[in-house]
């Protein structure tokens, strides 16, 4: 399945994906905006989520970052 295809299923059951996949599928963009300000804010902000352990609040923090799915749709 490709990126954009795992990124659309995101998006339309976010609800139902983990919030391991949704961190998996950030990490793999990150490196694609072309800002490195930007790049290094996502980094900072999947660590903070994969060190909280309470998977109702990952996924609370997760929410935060669909824009960042939504970028890489729309083509960065």
């Amino acid at each position: 399945m490709s990126l954009e295809s795992q990124i659309r299923e995101i998006l339309d059951n976010f609800q139902g994906t983990s919030s391991e996949k949704i961190l998996e599928i950030l990490n793999q963009i990150k490196h694609q905006f072309k800002n490195n300000l930007t790049s290094e804010y996502l980094q900072g902000k999947t660590q903070k989520i994969y060190d909280i352990t309470d998977e109702a609040e990952k996924k609370k923090q997760c929410k935060a970052l669909i824009p960042y799915l939504d970028w890489y749709l729309q083509g960065l």
